[in-house]
Formats: structure tokens, sequence, C-alpha cells
């Protein structure tokens, strides 16, 4: 099957590429291995989350969240704007395709792909002069491989596979990861009634959503640094000196870190307080497990009912992108710094991949498409007028 665009991908990144392709009259194709768009959304994310950007900063292209929307959207409310959007604009993945090789043919000049479809076993051949990798950051859950960690004896389980810790009362959970959902599963277990400890090795910041608001808002019209500035001075006043509870703050500032190396703050959600209240117990990182006890590095031990990692995830468009290195590196992300991360070589291309959530894909979707169909009206000849004018003149 030969197409002008393949989309790898039917999550917010992959959606929000079809409906700029769409803007453009670009005809094209979206594959995804799962039964259902925006899967991660819809079957893995736990009950309580919200989106931790206010709302203007968490719309996908074309359709912006109503007036009435809550400032920051829970998840089953963006689900049902997931759903609206794929309505609105008849977005048509096809499912159970998972995509095996993707390779580029010098001779026809076009991306060779191949996925497997996963209800006849078929494997299935699409051509195409463009590819869109959307197959996001979270594409592949990692768990850390810990020494005894196949002799735990009780419940282990990573963040995509929790919902709530309705089940986990009286019990004591270990919590792997202190990232947005370590923190914040962490405080979930507490509500719940767990015995709920936390790994917490590396430095990081510590903020609110209103802070991070603030911060993106006057981040248009002032440097960063001073962005960092006035964000810390009013976490120093809300929170204090986190590091005799465990919290160590980075050298960098939270919104130079999040541009440079797409590390984002951590977002309170009122796990500091009980962290600050020893009812969420910090602890280092871990050394051994020997059936449901944990070896901690500062030589304590404890048994566990239940370990949650909260490890994040990998992206694996490496496996089955052969010529990766024209937009990737070897980790599976962008070779390129930030803006020009999007853009590949051999009319290759990533949407999501930049770690600046959805107000990223909205980014990288738009500029994608007019990529593409910039290239596409050079190569027809179509090219407007005024542009060739002005490529013509020496100083403009």
């Amino acid at each position: 099957m030969e197409n002008m665009v393949v989309i790898v991908g039917a999550g917010p990144s992959g959606l929000a590429t079809s409906v700029c392709l769409s803007a453009h009259s670009i005809p094209h194709a979206i594959l995804e291995r799962e039964d259902i768009y925006a899967s991660l959304w819809k079957k893995r994310a736990y009950d309580r989350l919200k989106l931790h950007l206010a709302k203007e900063f968490c719309s996908l292209p074309y359709m912006p969240h109503s007036a009435d929307s809550p400032t920051y959207i829970p998840k089953d409310m963006f689900v049902e704007y997931l759903d609206e959007y794929v309505s609105t604009f008849n977005i048509q993945p096809q499912y159970h395709r998972s995509v095996e090789s993707a390779c580029y043919d010098e001779v026809d000049g076009k991306w060779r792909i191949e996925a497997r479809n996963m209800q006849s076993g078929d494997v299935e051949v699409y051509v195409a002069e463009f590819l869109v990798i959307a197959s996001g950051e979270n594409s592949a859950k990692y768990i850390p491989d810990l020494p005894g960690l196949d002799s735990f004896k009780g419940e282990m389980i990573h963040s995509n596979e929790y919902k709530s810790g309705s089940k986990y009362e009286n019990k004591d959970v270990l919590v792997v990861g202190c990232g947005n959902s370590g923190m914040e599963i962490s405080y979930d277990l507490l509500t719940f009634g767990a015995q709920t400890s936390i790994v917490i090795r590396n430095p990081f910041h510590v903020v609110s959503k209103d802070m991070v608001r603030l911060g993106m808002i006057i981040s248009k019209y002032l440097p960063l640094f001073v962005v960092d500035f006035m964000v810390l001075l009013m976490a120093n006043i809300k929170y204090g000196d986190l590091s005799k509870y465990g919290i160590r703050r980075p050298k960098e500032g939270p919104f130079y870190l999040k541009a440079t190396a797409g590390r984002a703050p951590v977002i309170d959600v009122g796990t500091v307080d009980e962290i600050k209240s020893k009812e969420i117990k910090v602890v280092p990182g871990i050394s051994s497990i020997n059936g449901k006890k944990v070896l901690f590095e500062d030589g304590a031990e404890r048994e566990f009912d239940a370990i949650v990692f909260a490890t994040g995830y990998r992206s694996i468009a490496n496996g089955w992108l052969k010529d990766y290195e024209h937009v990737l590196n070897e980790t599976g992300l962008p070779k390129n710094n930030f803006p020009h991360h999007w853009k590949g070589e051999k009319n290759l291309y990533c949407c999501g991949l930049s770690r600046r959530g959805l107000f990223g894909v909205s980014m990288d979707a738009k500029a994608i498409a007019e990529d593409i169909k910039r290239v596409i009206d050079e190569k027809n000849g179509k090219e407007k007028g005024p542009r060739k004018i002005l490529s013509l003149l020496p100083y403009c």
C-alpha cells in the first residue's frame, strides 16, 4: 500500500499530526499497534491523574479546551476531549498494526514500512514518501534490573498498571521513582490507608501547578534565569528547605533544566506535606531484594507487600526504525536539539519526543505538517511567487 505519509502511533502525537496534515489536504495513514487510540490515557493512567499543566498549554491543534472546563483537567475529562477530537476530525487509525521494521529505499527515495496485522498475523507493507514517528516517549515501560528482583514475593507492578490505592489499605508499599508519577502515586496510596515509602535518590525541584503556570506565561517575555529566580523564590517561601527530608534541589533552575535537558520539576499535589510529617517515609536507593525483604543502600532492611515502579518509560522506535540515525540518537530520542528536534533527513520526522508534554506535541505536529506541505509544493513546482522572489534577494 502506497501513501504520501505514514504516521506510526495513534496517541496524542499521531492524532495531532493527522489533523494538521488534513488541514493541508495531505493524504496519510496512521498505524497503531493497540486496539484504540490514546491507549496510554484510556488504559494505563491512574484514576486521580490530572493534567499537570494548565489547559491553555494542553490542547491539540485546531481544538482548544472549552471555556467552562477546569484549569487543570482530570484524566477522564481529557479522554472525553480526545474522543471529541477524533470524532470531530474523523481520524481513522488502522489498529492492531505493529510496525516491525521501517527502512529508507535509496533507489526509490521512499520509506518501506512492514507492519504485522496482529489479528490476521499477516505482514503488511506500506510505502511512503514521508514517515512520522509518533509512538511517543512512553511506548515501553521501564523497570530497573535490581539484584534479587525476581525473588520478590509480593505484588510488583509498573505505574502504568496502577489505578488507585484502594486495594492497598494497611499494606506496606514501596514506590520506586520520585518523578511526578511516583510522588502522586505515593500520595494516593497514603489516602487509601497504605503504609507508604518512596525511594528518592536524585535531586529535583518541587513546585506547585500555579508556579509552573506563571513561569510558562512569563517565560514568553523574560529570560529563563529570571523565570527560575522568581519560581524558586516562591518555592522557597512555600516549601522551605527540603533537604532535611531527603529532597535535594538541583543546581540549575527548573525551567532551565526543562528547556535544556527535558527534566521536569515535581508538581506537588500534597505529597511534600506528608513527607514532612513522615506519613510518607523517604528511603534511599535499593541494594537488593530477597523475598519480601528490601535492603537499602544505607544498610536498612524492611519488608514490603507491594512495590510500584514509577521508573518511567523508554522509546522503542530504534527497535523497528532501521535508519533511526536520520532523526534519533541511540536512546530513541531526537538527535537534534530543540527547537529543531522534529525534523530529520530523508523525509523522516518525529512528533512528541521533545519532553514538553502536550504543548510540545502541538508545536511538533504543526511544524511537521507545514514542512511536508512545503516539500510537496516544491517537488510539484507549486512554490508561490513571493517566496521565490524573496529567495533571490541578497539581504532579507
